[in-house]
Order: C-alpha cells, then structure tokens, then sequence
C-alpha cells in the first residue's frame, strides 16, 4: 500500500517541510557514500600499494589526482565526522544539503535522518541506482517495470525496510559508452518521476556527447526536463556552444564539483582530455548563462564524495561556497539576487513536489 507523495512540499529524511524552509541548499553533495564499487587500481606498479594506504599526510598530494584509487578515500563512513563536516555549512549559513548516495553507493537512510536530527539540517535523499560497475549482478535480470516500482516506493512508502522516503530520484549514474542497464535505470528513473512528481537528477559519462544522449532517452521516456538535473556540467561539458545547447532543452545545469581542478586521468574519459577548470572559470562560465537568460536553470554544489574533498583532510568541504565563491561571485558580477536564486529559489522550485 503506497500514500501519495507530498505534493507542494520538500520531502527530507525526517518528513515533509515547506519549500520556503530549505534556506541555502547544496543539491549536490555525498554526508556517507562509499564508492569502493567504481574504485579503479593504481596503474603504475610503483603506485598499486597506495590503493590501500590510510589517507593522511604522507599520500595527500599523490590523492589530488588519484582521489578514486585509494580505498579508503572512497570511503565516507563516520556519521560524527560527517556531522561535523555539515556543521561547517549550517555555520557559513546553509540550511539543506541534498544527498545524491543510492543504489551501489552506500545510502543510509538510517544514517542521513541522525545526520540531519544532529546538525539541524534538513537532508533530503535520492532514489535509484548509480553507474554500471556499481550494480548488483542480478541486475540484468531486473526489468524496467521492477525499478520503476521500486523508486515510486522509496518516495511513497520508504526505502528498503525504513520509513525514510527518498525526495528526488538520483543521480542516476550513466557510464560512457552507455551500458544496457543503464539505459534501463534511465528510463525507469523517468517513467518513476512521471508517476511521483519528483525531480530527477543525473550523473552522465565522462564525454561531452553524453549529456544530449541522456536527454533523448529520458525524453523519449516521458521525463519533464524542466525538472531534470544534468550533473558535472563543469567536468563534462567544456565548450560554451554546448552547455548554451544543453540549456535550451530547459534542464538545469549543475555545476557542482567547485573546489575540484585539474584534469581527469587519461584512463577516466574517451575523449583526448576533459579539463577540470578552476573556480573563477566556473564562475565567469556562470555568467555566461545568465547573460544568456538561463540563471533560473542554473544550481551549484561541491559533490564532496571522498575524504580529501572533506576540510579535516585538507579539502574544501561543504561550506566553501559560501565563505570563498559566493565573495567571487560577486567581486565578478554576480548580484545577491542572482546568487540568491542559484542558492535558494532554483532548489526550492526543484525538490517541492509537483
């Protein structure tokens, strides 16, 4: 037996709220996670006993650009940590963090609603299953009706054997090229916000294509792209033309690994490189859609989803938004309307239930 999603509110791991009491939101972050499923190994032999190392001191450089081949990276498993890490957020001003863990990944449901009881921060949860390598075997055997169902439960009745229910469905991990199970996750994620009303956030492959690929398959399944959430638009798209592209099909455009540049490895991507650009390109790229009319499509966030992204490793953490890119923003530009709008408007329109 299902009960109806909460139309006109935000559903968070401790119950429906108003839209108008998320405050400042990140819609995009990781408070536990644990992606050892898409750990990859070192490939120089030299490096292959840093996969196991303990992160500290002695490995934090050789992490900056191999954050996903050490196994206790990946792993963000301490809700006191965590508890603290969100607390520098709630201390700089914010008011939600949306926590993008599903399938494969290491959702907590249990764990996110502790989280938000001690901190005071509303924390809303996703609903279906991340990238391929993350899947259970028993996958391929699972039709798309079965998932279809199983995310309409997460945000109707509770996920897995809680009573915590899932407020958007996402991210929904894509691969490149994409796998057949993924294409199924998809179109079940799409078919499931049809029937929920929720918002639907996606992770696409490491190519520039697969955004627009994304799109026509969702399309096709019925989503509403004015309630669709294209992720890591920073590390996937790098040419103006299309995220401008992109954003006429009127889904959002979430820039949400600030804090994070550099470059992927050359293993990570098919394309000959994907550059990750620093925060003020980010922020000049910002601009860039909203003189083009699309600051209402527009969401940022930091995807802190390892231990060196979190500020007691040395990283930036889930406050640094708002105390260093937030002052840039405006140095640069950007009014406090605009920003405001990003920050609060855009997510409270999203994850407030149709």
């Amino acid at each position: 037996m299902t009960d109806n999603p909460p139309t006109g509110k935000v559903q968070t791991v401790l119950g429906p709220i108003e839209d108008s009491d998320m405050g400042i939101t990140l819609p995009h972050e990781h408070l536990l996670c644990d992606l050892s499923r898409v750990l990859a190994e070192p490939v120089q032999e030299a490096e292959k006993k840093r996969m196991h190392e303990k992160v500290g001191m002695s490995n934090l450089s050789w992490l900056r650009y191999h954050p996903f081949q050490n196994l206790d990276n990946v792993l963000l498993l301490d809700e006191q940590e965590a508890i603290d890490e969100a607390n520098l957020f709630k201390h700089a001003g914010g008011g939600c963090i949306v926590d993008c863990s599903i399938n494969g990944i290491g959702r907590d449901p249990e764990g996110l609603a502790r989280i938000s009881r001690s901190t005071g921060l509303h924390v809303i949860m996703g609903s279906g299953y991340y990238t391929a390598v993350s899947h259970d075997p028993r996958m391929s055997a699972r039709s798309e009706q079965a998932i279809v169902e199983e995310i309409v439960r997460d945000v109707t009745v509770g996920v897995e054997d809680s009573v915590i229910r899932a407020g958007f469905i996402g991210e929904i991990g894509c691969s490149w090229p994409l796998e057949a199970n993924e294409r199924k996750v998809l179109r079940a994620a799409a078919r499931a916000q049809q029937l929920t009303g929720a918002c639907l956030s996606i992770h696409p492959g490491r190519n520039r294509r697969a955004p627009f690929e994304i799109i026509d398959i969702v399309t096709e399944a019925g989503a509403d792209l004015r309630r669709t959430i294209m992720c890591h638009i920073d590390v996937r798209l790098r040419d103006k033309a299309d995220r401008l592209r992109l954003a006429e099909t009127g889904c959002y455009l979430e820039y949400d690994v600030f804090g994070w540049e550099g470059h992927f490895p050359c293993t990570w991507t098919t394309d000959d490189f994907l550059d990750i650009p620093n925060d003020t390109q980010r922020i000049y790229e910002i601009c860039e859609l909203i003189d083009a009319g699309f600051l209402t499509q527009v969401l940022i966030s930091q995807d802190v989803c390892r231990k060196t992204a979190r500020a007691c490793y040395g990283g930036w953490g889930y406050a640094h938004i708002l105390k260093y890119v937030v002052p840039m923003m405006r140095q640069r530009g950007i009014t406090q309307q605009q920003i405001d709008t990003m920050l609060i408007d855009n997510p409270q329109r999203l994850f407030r239930f149709l």
